[in-house]
């Protein structure tokens, strides 16, 4: 099964990516049932933003609340390797939660989704939707 994803949310995905580079960027997934609709930017906190993301808790805070108020689900989150290859690093396997989340990666020329589980990540493919 392929993952659906909204042209209008991978198109802010790599907008962001474009616009933080040379540091990482990063945002939530959000959307109903297994379908993304929107990636909503987030401040990136971490220390060393060129290496590294961290999503602001605020905005996963924000977001979780919209949610129980009716708005899309955080289904995973996003964040760029602006000099690397869209698939996770071995960071981003270690700092994983391996809760099922799904996490996409931007890369200059890319953007890939993963599954993060128990296991680690698994390669999700993706069909994109214009509605």
């Amino acid at each position: 099964m392929e993952l659906p994803v909204s042209r209008s949310a991978l198109m802010a995905m790599r907008d962001h990516a474009a616009r933080a580079a040379p540091a990482e960027c990063c945002g939530l997934l959000l959307g109903r049932g297994t379908r993304i609709e929107a990636a909503q930017a987030a401040r990136n906190v971490a220390a060393d933003r060129t290496r590294r993301f961290e999503i602001d808790p605020q905005a996963l805070i924000d977001a979780h609340r919209a949610a129980r108020s009716g708005g899309p689900a955080v289904i995973g989150y996003y964040h760029s390797h602006p000099s690397g290859p869209a698939r996770p690093s071995p960071t981003d396997r270690a700092e994983a939660s391996g809760d099922g989340s799904v996490w996409a990666i931007v890369s200059a020329s890319d953007v890939t989704f993963w599954r993060d589980d128990a296991a680690g990540f698994t390669p999700l493919s993706y069909a994109v939707e214009d509605r």
